[in-house]
């Protein structure tokens, strides 16, 4: 048995939520660099240029990499041995948030959902928990901005239409979002469970390093095929018309109930940020 007091975490979120805040993911400036290569359109180059230009920028001078600082999204696979000491678990991880938000000048975005006041400091964050085997503690932390966000959808797709329907689904929304969430565009998708559960699944692909394929061999297919139509929609950079709309697309599965074949896509746009730490 392992004993950790949640000040631990909450030191942790804190110091992940504001890295992230100023900085894309090493593969997500890896494959804005590729997809400049890629690019044949003039407009879309020069927007991919000032992408990548912007990210250099925001890191170097610790200045946040996008406007939106996103709803924050944590993610915690806690090991059944361990026993959690201090302050509950969620008020440590709303504290990590508020500080950071705060110490970093981040943009506060959450409000309430009917009289849309403002929290006052992005708390409440979207947080999952996890009891897995072991003595330690994975945490994820992920901005999420809300013009991605947004354009996410999710089916409730009959069996019989299987995996052509779902890479129909995963094209359609990224052809109805077209350029409103800033692509290219970076796509989770979820794939069985239930309702909620697939939407999650969705969520969980983003956290996946962008090109990274599913060790299933049908659903890297998915990943693949889904990819390859995405980018045949030339709505490219920012919706200037090019060859790249999406960076990537990742796939999470889970088993279903014999009669429904529920799928999510989530949306992410080309400023990726997510880090994760294992204690």
């Amino acid at each position: 048995m392992r004993i950790l007091d949640t000040v631990e975490i909450e030191e942790t979120i804190y110091k992940m939520a504001l890295h992230a805040g100023v900085n894309v993911t090493p593969s997500c400036r890896k494959a804005l660099e590729e997809a400049r290569v890629k690019e044949s359109s003039p407009a879309c180059a020069f927007a991919l240029d000032t992408l990548i230009k912007n990210g250099d920028v925001a890191g170097e001078n610790q200045m946040p990499v996008c406007q939106d600082t996103g709803m924050a999204v944590v993610m915690l696979e806690i090991g059944q041995d361990v026993f959690l000491s201090g302050k509950p678990l969620n008020e440590a991880v709303n504290s990590a948030v508020r500080r950071a938000y705060a110490d970093g000048y981040f943009r506060k975005s959450v409000c309430d959902p009917l009289t849309r006041k403002n929290t006052g400091d992005n708390t409440p964050a979207a947080i999952h928990t996890d009891i897995c085997a072991g003595e330690r503690v994975k945490i994820t932390f992920m901005p999420k901005g809300f013009g991605s966000e947004n354009m996410s959808r999710l089916y409730m797709l009959k069996p019989a239409q299987g995996i052509d329907g779902i890479i129909e689904a995963v094209c359609e929304t990224v052809r109805l979002a077209g350029s409103r969430p800033c692509p290219p565009v970076y796509v989770g998708v979820g794939i069985g469970g239930s309702f909620d559960t697939c939407a999650f699944l969705a969520k969980k692909a983003l956290t996946r390093d962008i090109g990274s394929r599913n060790p299933r061999a049908d659903v890297a297919e998915i990943e693949q095929k889904a990819l390859e139509k995405i980018n045949g929609l030339n709505i490219g950079c920012q919706g200037f018309h090019g060859d790249v709309t999406a960076l990537s697309v990742s796939c999470e599965c889970a088993p279903t109930h014999i009669a429904g074949l529920p799928v999510a896509v989530n949306i992410q746009c080309h400023c990726v940020r997510c880090e994760k730490e294992i204690l």
